[in-house]
């Protein structure tokens, strides 16, 4: 785990498709590409940063540019992030326990909602900016290889996982029904006053 500003290393390098209509001049479809880093940017998407065949490196690609095949669904902005960066500093990590885990993501694009399947990517964790430090703000930013061939970046209230040891929700609904969202930190200090 690194703390990066402005660009950073994912956990691991990952072989992608792009759309070349955000690269090439004369857009030629999905050509194959190595993504190894992002581009944290406030009040904008996640920027990834690729090796294309020829050498040449793309910096700042949108999440909704890249694939995991050559042929995958249509895909949006609103899709592929829920949430724009809070600031320029983040870190990077792969939750062990994540690793490979299904997972149930709730996708957005304007008014069409739907819960899309996929596997856990990585973690992203914006720190020292004005949303971290507000715990009412702080989350983290999930992404995740969906089976429609996507990427989607999601905060963990959107996401369910399912662990075949573990887990009883086959459904893989998120239980909005019981859960709250955590409001304020716990001190053990503050108590005691």
């Amino acid at each position: 785990m690194s703390d990066f500003t402005l660009v950073g290393q994912l956990p691991r390098h990952h072989y992608i498709w792009i759309d070349t209509e955000y690269t090439h001049r004369e857009p030629i479809g999905f050509i194959t590409a190595v993504w190894y880093g992002l581009v944290s940017l406030r009040g904008f998407v996640w920027g990834c940063t690729v090796m294309l065949e020829s050498g040449a490196i793309y910096r700042n690609l949108p999440p909704h540019a890249i694939a995991f095949n050559d042929a995958p669904d249509k895909w949006d902005v609103c899709d592929a992030q829920r949430w724009d960066c809070y600031g320029e500093r983040f870190t990077t990590l792969e939750y062990e326990y994540l690793q490979e885990l299904e997972v149930s993501a709730h996708c957005n694009s304007g008014l069409l909602s739907r819960n899309c399947s996929g596997k856990y990517l990585f973690t992203v964790a914006p720190v020292r900016d004005g949303y971290s430090m507000y715990p009412h703000q702080a989350k983290e930013f999930t992404f995740v290889k969906l089976d429609n061939g996507r990427l989607t970046i999601q905060p963990t209230n959107h996401l369910v996982f399912y662990d075949r040891s573990f887990t009883k929700n086959k459904s893989m609904q998120f239980p909005l029904d019981v859960m709250k969202c955590q409001s304020e930190p716990t001190s053990c200090e503050e108590r005691r006053k």
